[in-house]
């Protein structure tokens, strides 16, 4: 049997077939494909300046951070015997000075710190260099750049610390300790400075999956202390779950020290503001090539 069709039913097929054909472009179009998290490269500063490649809290240090592009610098500070404020790390001189002299620093003169080589052990480019004052870091400090003051002693720097910075720009500044009680005269008396408190962790018995501080005891310190936020060490156990907690209280939220990228992306994921790093500029080469990978279409399975 022939089939004749009008010319009425050749219309509108041919208008079916065009509305089909348009759908199933669209479909292609908008093929099965998911964006991949994306996420913000956070601050980063600078551990000891770029201590990776020159010697820890040293200018030549904190000059090749400031090079490579760091957005702050971190350096650890005491007070001297002679109530001045002097730039390095451990409470006595034995490691820097690669054995030559071991003397407490706290005990010492700055005068008397000044004349010790802390450069030589890092490399024979360095021989000569000294420790700096908080002074001569400050000067070091870019516009629009930070530095973190790591105070090693207790609260007894304070006042020569306020003395110090008094005519220096707040936003430029932030102090971080472990000692919560310098974290607390800090905020009391230098209130127009960020403060924040460190911590890390560790389990209280070997293999049983308890931590300390627990987030609890953490969230305690940071209200008692009045600290304007958390420097945690990069610990697996640092989730987010703290990170809500933080940001509940409106606390700000900072990780040290991450030289894996792995590590680096997964606080960035978490919203960190700042990642603490030996090695600033390839850190951020590691974070701005996973951003990149990141802002790519990746195909979603298909069923």
């Amino acid at each position: 049997m022939k089939t004749f069709l009008s010319s009425t039913s050749i219309v509108a097929g041919a208008a079916l077939f065009t509305v089909l054909s348009a759908v199933v472009a669209n479909a292609d179009d908008a093929s099965p494909k998911l964006k991949a998290k994306s996420f913000i490269i956070p601050e980063i500063v600078a551990h000891r300046g770029a201590s990776h490649a020159a010697p820890e809290n040293t200018l030549p240090s904190f000059e090749l951070a400031w090079k490579e592009g760091a957005d702050a610098i971190e350096g650890d500070f005491y007070l001297t015997k002679d109530g001045k404020i002097i730039c390095t790390h451990d409470k006595t001189t034995e490691r820097l000075t690669g054995g030559a002299d071991n003397r407490v620093v706290a005990d010492s003169t700055f005068d008397e710190l000044r004349q010790l080589d802390v450069g030589s052990w890092k490399g024979e480019q360095f021989k000569g260099v000294r420790m700096p004052s908080l002074d001569e870091v400050l000067a070091t400090i870019p516009e629009g750049k930070k530095l973190l003051i790591e105070i090693k002693c207790g609260p007894e720097i304070v006042p020569a610390l306020k003395a110090t910075v008094k005519d220096w720009p707040a936003e430029q500044l932030r102090i971080i300790s472990f000692n919560a009680d310098v974290i607390a005269a800090c905020r009391r008396e230098l209130p127009a400075i960020k403060a924040f408190w460190l911590t890390g962790y560790k389990e209280t018995a070997k293999g049983n999956g308890q931590w300390s501080p627990t987030f609890g005891s953490v969230m305690e310190t940071l209200h008692r202390t009045k600290a304007s936020g958390l420097d945690s060490n990069a610990h697996e156990t640092v989730d987010e779950t703290l990170v809500k907690k933080l940001r509940a209280a409106n606390l700000e939220f900072h990780v040290w020290t991450v030289d894996d990228p792995a590590v680096a992306k997964r606080f960035a994921d978490l919203g960190v503001d700042s990642i603490t790093t030996n090695r600033p500029q390839w850190l951020r080469q590691q974070l701005s090539a996973a951003t990149e990978t990141n802002s790519e279409s990746v195909a979603a399975p298909t069923n």
